[in-house]
């Protein structure tokens, strides 16, 4: 490649400009640089570690098409998503054009168009993460733009081929102690077990995540189900067979390793129905009769079954309230979820979060953690909240707070009330494979910041500061999501 701009990354980046706390920012910082990443939730394929030699494709499969965070800036300046090798889920592509979309020329016109618009993520996340993406793991020296996007990926594409640059061996290089994938009430985690009978060492655990079973107001609910019924052997046909189904599933990802479920909904609305309601209710979803006002007693009572269910098997609980899903209602039609078109909005914890806490928040088998991306909510209810019930900690910024911005005013927002054992450090949140270090190393960086400005304010000492920067990039996560019991089971 011909040398043009080079990325700037100077190694006290994204730290505050006082002389003093800058210092003390990055000698924090280089304590817990090249600690191991515990990655607890996220979103990555577990096929990619299933075959020994699995690669990552092409580089617009690996860095545009399962990345909703690049492709949803693009849209949202008017960019197709079919320009941007995203096919409809409707087929409504022919034949042909799928061929097409699958050749190399196809795949150098979108990764020329995204170059073209590479200005966009400047200041943004996703630029950082990107940079550090290219620059850090892909080796591209010079910054990404019209002019040199061929040579780039030409460069890209030859990384990607070599073994070097397969799944496992950027696990590896990554130093990812584990990581933990999200999979389906119904999945029978066929790749979990190909991983496990290969030999291979890398640490990749599943979460059990009910959401397709229990709303069914979802268009494929009936399909979700049918798996379910399936993978656990109990046909699902009654809320009492549901609940077994849920049971039997759990206890089958126990024993592939699984430490934590994942579980989120609109609202934070948690109540218990009757048994004789739940069934009603779960009977006019089979019949296709159930309304919102159904769905949204039931979810609320299904919360409150998967607290239950935790108590008793031990599983973690992880509750995401908040998102609007698939505002965009063209754009679902046409290309389904996880598309960049959900929408946060204010929700209320205090009191929809009362009946699930009163039952179950004292219990001592019990751990809750609570995402939000209502940041009012931080220092107002949740930060209170977990700063009292013992089973309640909070999870880290999430989505579309995952920032240096977002972070900080996470850190700012919870810590005094919650304290900072009521925190479970970071996870990444990520299907994009290689972005993992970068999210790790940007919440490292805030968080050695935010102590730092603690140490020059006098309110925690140096000592202190480097035993608290150690929980929060390895020890809490470790802790939270009971890594810390060892490896699979």
């Amino acid at each position: 490649m011909t040398k043009g701009k080079t990325w700037f990354l100077p190694p006290d980046r994204y730290f505050d400009p006082d002389p003093a706390r800058r210092g003390i920012a990055l000698e924090l910082y280089q304590a817990v640089a090249d600690l191991p990443l515990i990655c607890p939730h996220g979103h990555v394929n577990p096929a990619l570690f299933s075959d020994q030699n699995a690669t990552f494709g092409s580089p617009v499969e690996l860095l545009i098409i399962p990345d909703h965070y690049v492709f949803r800036l693009l849209y949202s300046h008017g960019v197709p998503l079919e320009k941007l090798g995203i096919r409809p889920a409707d087929g409504t592509l022919t034949e042909e054009d799928h061929s097409r979309q699958s050749g190399t020329e196809y795949q150098r016109q979108v990764w020329q168009l995204f170059a073209d618009n590479f200005y966009l993520f400047r200041g943004t996340p996703t630029g950082i993460w990107l940079a550090s993406e290219l620059h850090d793991v892909l080796g591209v020296d010079e910054k990404l733009n019209s002019a040199n996007a061929q040579a780039i990926y030409d460069h890209i594409a030859a990384r990607l081929a070599s073994p070097e640059f397969r799944p496992r061996a950027l696990f590896d290089r990554f130093h990812i102690e584990a990581i933990a994938t999200t999979d389906g009430a119904g999945d029978r985690l066929l790749h979990h077990q190909a991983i496990r009978a290969s030999g291979w060492q890398g640490d990749i655990r599943p979460t059990f995540r009910p959401d397709a079973v229990i709303n069914f107001l979802l268009p494929a609910w009936r399909k979700a189900v049918d798996a379910l019924s399936d993978a656990s052997g109990v046909t699902v046909v009654s809320y009492a067979t549901l609940i077994r189904a849920l049971e039997h599933q759990r206890a089958f990802f126990k024993t592939m390793g699984a430490t934590a479920t994942d579980q989120g909904a609109q609202s934070a609305y948690t109540d218990s129905l009757p048994i004789q309601e739940a069934e009603a209710i779960f009977q006019r979803a089979l019949h296709g009769e159930a309304t919102v006002e159904d769905w949204q007693s039931f979810t609320a009572h299904m919360l409150m079954e998967s607290a239950r269910m935790s108590t008793e098997d031990g599983l973690v609980m992880q509750f995401h309230a908040g998102s609007v899903r698939n505002h965009n209602e063209a754009l679902f039609e046409r290309f389904g979820p996880d598309m960049g078109a959900d929408i946060p909005e204010r929700n209320e914890f205090t009191h929809n979060l009362r009946p699930l806490l009163n039952r179950f928040g004292n219990d001592p088998r019990f751990s809750l953690i609570v995402f939000t991306l209502d940041e009012a909510a931080y220092s107002r209810e949740l930060a209170p909240l977990a700063g009292h019930y013992p089973a309640m900690k909070l999870g880290p910024p999430w989505w579309f707070h995952d920032s240096p911005n977002g972070m900080r005013r996470y850190l700012e927002s919870v810590m005094e009330t919650a304290g900072l054992h009521n925190t479970v450090g970071f996870n990444d949140d990520t299907r994009a494979f290689l972005s993992i270090p970068a999210r790790h190393d940007l919440w490292r960086r805030i968080c050695a910041d935010w102590l730092a400005g603690l140490v020059v304010r006098s309110m925690v000492d140096l000592e202190e500061a480097h035993e608290m920067i150690q929980d929060l990039a390895y020890r809490l996560a470790r802790q939270a999501y009971h890594f810390d019991r060892g490896g699979q089971q």
